[in-house]
């Protein structure tokens, strides 16, 4: 196995992430009832999302905090949902890489849903 080096190593893994979440009936529906993703355009911002974060390279601009809050007024991502994601994307990265960047993008990961989970915390809170 090799580690994660380029935009292809990112397509593999995204695609094989999403393969696992739209096949879990404990989270798809956040995909294809909440959201309605259409995959064939979401994965290359997925990919580019990635590489701004794993390489500093690929211009991703858009806030990834706001777009999850914006989903949450429409259905709650509670810590549940976050724990699934973050099951499956490590189960992704273990499966199909090894090496210094396959650790670090776990750690990106988990960093990104704990400061979601926090601001989606806070607003509940806020609201009520």
């Amino acid at each position: 196995m090799n580690d994660i080096e380029n935009n292809e190593d990112l397509y593999k893994l995204v695609d094989e992430f999403y393969i696992k979440l739209l096949n879990d009936p404990s989270i798809a529906y956040i995909f294809t009832e909440v959201i309605k993703i259409k995959l064939e355009e979401h994965l290359p911002i997925l990919v580019t999302f990635w590489s701004q974060a794993l390489f500093n390279k690929g211009g991703y601009h858009k806030n990834v905090t706001q777009l999850h809050l914006d989903i949450n007024e429409k259905e709650y991502l509670s810590p549940e949902l976050f724990k699934i994601w973050l099951h499956h994307f490590n189960e992704s990265v273990d499966e199909n890489f090894i090496g210094l960047n396959a650790e670090k993008i776990k750690t990106q990961a988990l960093s990104i849903a704990t400061v979601m989970q926090i601001k989606i915390h806070n607003e509940r809170k806020d609201k009520n």
